[in-house]
């Protein structure tokens, strides 16, 4: 998993509430394991017609918003059925970070295990946050997870609370698998240790 430590980036501002997970990736592209390939179908019902032309309304179809790295969203984001292919979408479409009032519990911890940093901050925060998104690609933010910072495109500051494992393994690139290969000595030391005390197991 990639490092996340201090991130500038455009910031799309996506207001709507309640974001579940089937807006964020439709069940009928729920077709693979794989971490890669559904950023195409990312927001898939409200990015695109049904003939397959985008709709030009979308924010991530704005000439402005194409290579945002950041969102800022609304309240109760990631709700739905508990599919870790909607992190995988947005992963693979490029953002690294959302910003919110809220999440569901189970996206919410998706998305460090998939190297996304999500930011909970008031609603007043928000705000101030939204509309310095809405000044388009001129604008970009920063989200400096060592810092626990978020400062705007006009130099405001906020600062956010995260848990230290949580970003100790968003700092250091470390999803599950990551997490148990640390403990790769340990794990063989075991083992031998086994095979020598119990050689019929």
């Amino acid at each position: 998993m990639e490092k996340f430590q201090k991130l500038t980036g455009i910031a799309a501002p996506m207001p709507l509430v309640n974001i579940d997970t089937d807006m964020i990736i439709p069940k009928v592209f729920l077709k693979s394991i794989k971490r890669t390939g559904f950023g195409k179908n990312l927001f898939d019902e409200m990015r695109f017609n049904r003939d397959g032309t985008e709709i030009e309304d979308f924010v991530l179809n704005k000439t402005q918003y194409r290579e945002a790295e950041i969102l800022v969203a609304g309240d109760n984001f990631g709700c739905g059925s508990s599919r870790e292919h909607a992190p995988w979408a947005i992963a693979d479409f490029g953002i690294k970070s959302i910003i919110s009032t809220s999440f569901a519990d189970i996206f919410y911890n998706n998305c460090f295990k998939n190297g996304i940093l999500p930011i909970i901050f008031p609603q007043e925060v928000v705000d101030v946050l939204m509309k310095d998104a809405e000044k388009g690609s001129n604008a970009r933010m920063i989200v400096d997870l060592e810092s626990q910072t978020v400062t705007t495109s006009d130099g405001e500051v906020f600062n956010f609370e995260v848990d230290a494992f949580k970003k100790h393994c968003l700092l250091e690139g470390l999803d599950d698998i990551g997490l148990s290969l640390e403990k790769v000595s340990s794990i063989e030391g075991f083992e031998e240790k086994i095979a020598q005390d119990r050689p019929w197991v």
